[in-house]
Order: structure tokens, then sequence, then C-alpha cells
């Protein structure tokens, strides 16, 4: 099994300059072989991978292009593995179009392979190819690299993520069973009748954010003042993102170690993002990343998560005898009381047990 270690890296000034030349020659080779390809299409024809390696080949030949020479020369050819994988997405639907990649984009990376042992840590250096040795903040034990990726965050700072040999080993847990019911105020209830709060960090950091965004919008613009500001305004998304991980790792990692089984809803959340009304809140509370967490941490450890139909009516449904109470469809009913068996439960509490019973009753079948 593998899986993805990110250490934070300190390069030296030459190194920095290297690692950005080798940004820009990856996304010139990217947006080169976007373009052939989509050229191709529209004459009716279709290339794949080789036919832009070819293409790299030929330009590293031409003394115009002589800089393609300088950087990292397997940095280049998975660029064009990863414009190919892409394309397969595409054709099978699982992504959009390949697009081509700017210089201002936020996200600025390039992974190289692993080859005779040409990437490994040394003490407190990491060796990646060209760059020879980075001085590198290891947190963690790791396993066989078999690649990295060098990330530049919009905040000047340098990573390198590490892709890894993981075996991981059964972890004991508690053996429980639990429902749980995100939200948006809470960020979910579960089975049991806790409440975990929503910490909402954006909604925290927005008066800062807002204001270091107008100060932005003032600046004049390729200024350096625009260009510290820019940064000033990075380091918040950066504050806000560091704080919204920390907080879904703890909670994903407490569940898993305290229950075997864990009943989620299948929740579409790309398509409640469509109701502006609440796309920022929905962004905010983050329960893509959340669900996500919980899958590869259960594949890890050997937990079961259970997904229940997004149309299985958790609320609105008694928990205890079935009685489906339409009243309940309004959200501004917290708490309400069964006409039948007289049970009066919070309707997220309610939820989670609904949805803990469906999990359950889908497992066994």
């Amino acid at each position: 099994m593998q899986k993805g270690v990110k250490f934070r890296i300190y390069p030296n000034t030459e190194q920095k300059n290297l690692i950005q030349q080798t940004l820009g020659c990856c996304r010139f080779i990217y947006n080169r072989g976007l373009a052939m390809r989509n050229e191709a299409f529209e004459n009716g024809n279709k290339i794949g991978y080789s036919q832009t390696s070819a293409m790299l080949t030929a330009l590293k030949k031409s003394e115009d292009f002589a800089f393609l020479k300088v950087v990292d020369s397997v940095a280049l050819q998975q660029s064009l593995r990863d414009l190919d994988r892409g394309f397969v997405n595409f054709f099978q639907k699982r992504a959009a179009h390949p697009v081509f990649k700017s210089k201002h984009s936020s996200h600025q990376s390039y992974r190289t392979v692993n080859q005779g042992d040409n990437i490994r840590i040394v003490g407190k250096y990491i060796k990646i190819p060209k760059l020879g040795y980075v001085k590198i903040r290891q947190s963690m034990e790791i396993g066989k690299i078999n690649n990295v990726t060098i990330e530049r965050t919009p905040t000047g700072k340098y990573f390198a993520v590490l892709n890894v040999e993981f075996d991981p080993q059964p972890r004991p847990n508690q053996g429980g069973c639990i429902g749980i019911d995100v939200g948006i105020k809470e960020f979910y209830t579960d089975s049991n009748g806790n409440v975990v709060s929503n910490p909402k960090y954006l909604e925290k950091s927005m008066r800062k954010l807002i204001r270091e965004q107008r100060r932005l919008s003032r600046k004049q613009k390729d200024s350096k003042n625009r260009s510290k500001q820019r940064v000033r305004v990075a380091l918040i998304h950066e504050k806000i993102t560091n704080q919204r991980n920390d907080f879904l790792q703890k909670q994903s990692t407490m569940l898993i170690r305290e229950n075997q089984t864990i009943c989620i809803e299948d929740l579409n959340v790309k398509g409640m993002i469509r109701n502006h009304k609440l796309a920022q809140h929905i962004g905010s509370v983050a329960w893509s990343k959340f669900f996500e967490m919980l899958a590869y941490k259960s594949g890890w450890y050997g937990n079961d998560i259970i997904k229940v139909p997004t149309m299985y009516p958790s609320s609105q449904m008694c928990s205890r005898c079935g009685y489906k109470n339409p009243l309940v469809k309004n959200l501004a009913v917290r708490t309400w009381e069964c006409p039948v068996c007289h049970t009066v439960r919070g309707r997220d509490v309610n939820a989670g047990i609904n949805i803990l019973n469906k999990g359950l009753q889908m497992q066994s079948a």
C-alpha cells in the first residue's frame, strides 16, 4: 500500500531558482502537449503519450530549447504522463477536459520518480534529482520512496510530498458502532448524542481577510507592495486551511480509534454547493475532506464505513418506532415528539440514530 507524506523543505537561493525553472519548464511542456493533442483532435486524429513524448525529445535536440536540458528530465516526462492521465479521466467521464496551466496559478508543483535511489533522506537533508541535498523537516519515519512532488505555496514556502510504501497494521479500536449526521451549525451529531461544534475558521477570519483583500485591490498592479500584500492574503488562507485540516484529522482519527463501524450519509456535496446561499458555509465545513479522511483511514486500519442513501429520511423518521413525521421537513423544528410513541429527541441525534440503524441493516443484508 502507498500513502503520501508531506514535509517542509528549505532550499537555498540556487535551489529555489532551479525549482522555479523546473516548474516553468514542466508547465511549458504540459501546455505544448495539450495544444498538440487538441489540434490533433480537431483534425480528426487521436494521439497519446508516445507522440507527445517524441515531441519533447525533438525539442530537447533543438538549440532554441536548450533550457529544457537544465532541469530534471524525469519531471518533464511526468508532466506529459499527468496530461495523458487527465485525458483518460476525461474520456471515462471522471473529470473535466484538461486545461492549460498558468504561471499565475496558486498551486505550483512538479513530480519526479525515484530511480536507483536518487531520492532519499540522509540525516536532515533529502536528495532530489538536479537539486541535490535540500534541508528537510522530517516529522516521522517513512518507508521506501516511490516519487516526490515538489510544491511551492503562494506564501513562498516549499514542501516535498513523498509517495512512500506503507504497511498498515490493523489498529485495535473500542469496537463501537456509530451514526454520523453532519451539519453546518454543528459539525456533526452522532447517534450517542455527542455534538461536535463547527469551529468556523473561515468565518472567524473573514473580517481580517476582507480587510487585507481590500488593501490588495488598492495596490498598484505589478508593484512590489502588491506582491507583499498578496502574500499577506495568502497567509490568512493558509492559516485557515491548516486549522481546518488539523481539526478534521483529529476528529476522523478519534472516530476510527473508537469505532469499528461508522455510518454516514452519502451526500452529493458538489450538488449542494450549487446552492449559492449555502456554498460558502458548506465549503468552509469541508464535509468531503472529512469523508475522504474517514475512507482512507478505514482502509488502513480495517474499519467499516457504511454510506446510507441520501434520500433516506433520517431526520423525519422516529428512531424508536419508525413513524415518519412530514412536519419535521421544516428545518426550524430542532426537537420533536413522536405522536405515536411520544419519544422526544433532537432532530440531529434522531438522524444519527436512524443513520446508524440503516447502515447496520445495509451491512447485514
